[in-house]
């Protein structure tokens, strides 16, 4: 039997890294593999000058397992860590961060209901019905010090021609982040 051919979204590394490891961190879990020749997406970059960037290619294999190193790793009194998700990867950032209770003080999510075909009219709702469906992990979650919430969602404006999940290197979704995140 023929191995099967490697997409082009699994070529390159598991996780891209950039600014210091010793300061607060997003993790981004990125289903769309963007990053493959090393370097994070171009919008991304200049927030790497206040945090440490682990972009998690998750089509290369092994990015759900560094970023959970990254959340077990973490003790009291460190500096925050955010982690950002998208899409069909909304549902493992919930169980990511369950894991470490306590350990990321932001799941920011971008089009957590997005992981079938969704109108971009539609987006907003279904992510509020996404969150309510998950509510009992979610309120686990912000009663262990994690502000879960979704931050940024495809629509119908006439500016906006991306369908969801918005891509998490669009600028609309840094903004969103870095706003988040209060640097904005």
């Amino acid at each position: 039997m023929p191995a099967e051919p490697r997409s082009a979204r699994s070529e390159g590394p598991s996780v891209v890294t950039a600014g210091d490891a010793s300061g607060p961190k997003v993790i981004v879990l990125d289903p769309a593999g963007a990053g493959k020749h090393d370097e994070l997406p171009a919008t991304w970059r200049p927030l790497a000058d206040q945090r440490a960037v682990f972009w998690c290619r998750v089509p290369a294999g092994g990015a759900l397992t560094e970023a959970d190193d990254v959340l077990g790793d973490a003790s009291p009194g460190d500096p925050d860590i955010a982690v950002v998700a998208g899409g069909p990867f909304a549902a493992e950032a919930l169980q990511l961060v369950e894991r470490h209770p306590g350990a990321a003080t932001h799941l920011l999510l971008v089009d957590p209901a997005s992981d079938a075909f969704l109108p971009s009219g539609d987006a907003g709702e279904a992510n509020d019905a996404w969150l309510a469906e998950h509510d009992d992990v979610v309120s686990k979650l912000r009663e262990a010090g994690t502000e879960v919430r979704v931050v940024a969602s495809s629509s119908d404006r006439p500016d906006d021609r991306v369908p969801p999940p918005l891509p998490l290197g669009h600028p609309d979704v840094v903004t969103a982040v870095r706003s988040a995140l209060g640097e904005g």
